[in-house]
């Protein structure tokens, strides 16, 4: 008998698993990922958290189908920070989860996607540290490989790369971040994957392309990723500004740049499922050249 069928009779149920979770204590803070959107992608340590916490302080990008899943008499606080918006201070959220957890509250802090991945859970962390609070990170799916496997773009292939790198388009201020190597993410990853980057698509597109990236490199944009209202573009270094202007296209989005972008023709899963879409066998033209060599 294997492993997997040993598991099927003498391993838990699903209720002994849950029942095995930890428990959520009075004066506690659990910084949990949310997931990009769908919540078939929360975590049953984040569905424990949702169901046992007093006060969950949450994002702007959770998605309000994950919030349902709360306890009726959990308190739900608002701490959402939106480009462009007005929006609470990093210092005062850090404090709220600081005083709530003094109260004897047990204290969800509800992340969109991974707290830990341009997401300042590092920040509420550290804070909590400094005021002796107790605390536990839950991850969650990032956007940046859920929101692309939701749009049929894998992270990476064996085909286009070996290596990618993640990136925020812009800093604390708002503005396109100095501090990033462009030239040395331009020459040195096959894929860059970008969150917040809608904004200053135009600078970063032409910035690629002056440090040495193709401007017919492919671009694709997953617009409010793994939700009901997802929304994929694909288009290029040198048309991404003006298509999606043209799209009317808004954040939330994730962008990716590279040759990853091509096997959505083939892997497009959703789009077959839902759309009828016909899934291309040899979208990077691989077998094609394989018997021409």
């Amino acid at each position: 008998m294997s492993n997997a069928e040993a598991g099927r009779t003498d391993g838990m149920d699903l209720a002994a698993i849950t029942d095995a979770l930890p428990r959520f204590e009075p004066g506690h803070v659990w910084l949990v990922g949310a997931g990009p959107g769908d919540p078939g992608l929360l975590t049953l340590h984040a569905i424990n958290a949702l169901r046992t916490a007093d006060v969950i302080v949450h994002d702007a990008l959770v998605n309000a189908d994950c919030l349902a899943l709360a306890a009726d008499d959990a308190a739900l606080e608002y701490a959402g920070k939106r480009g462009g918006k007005p929006s609470p201070k990093q210092r005062d959220i850090s404090l709220r989860l600081v005083e709530l957890a003094r109260a004897g509250k047990r204290v969800l802090r509800l992340k969109g996607g991974d707290p830990f991945v341009f997401g300042r859970g590092g920040e509420e962390a550290l804070s909590l540290v400094e005021h002796g609070i107790p605390f536990r990170i839950v991850p969650g799916v990032t956007a940046g490989i859920g929101g692309l496997s939701y749009a049929g773009i894998p992270v990476t292939h064996r085909d286009t790369n070996h290596n990618v790198t993640f990136l925020t388009g812009h800093d604390a201020t708002g503005v396109m971040p100095d501090a990033i190597d462009w030239a040395g993410v331009a020459c040195g990853s096959p894929v860059i994957v970008m969150y917040m980057a809608m904004k200053h698509i135009g600078t970063i597109a032409a910035r690629l392309v002056a440090e040495g990236r193709s401007p017919d490199e492919p671009v694709a944009f997953v617009c409010n990723a793994t939700t009901a209202q997802q929304q994929v573009l694909e288009t290029t270094l040198a048309r991404a500004e003006t298509d999606v202007a043209a799209a009317g296209l808004s954040p939330p989005a994730i962008v990716v740049v590279g040759e990853v972008v091509r096997l959505r023709a083939a892997l497009d899963w959703r789009g077959a499922l839902q759309d009828g879409r016909t899934l291309t066998v040899d979208p990077l033209k691989k077998r094609a050249r394989d018997r021409s060599a």
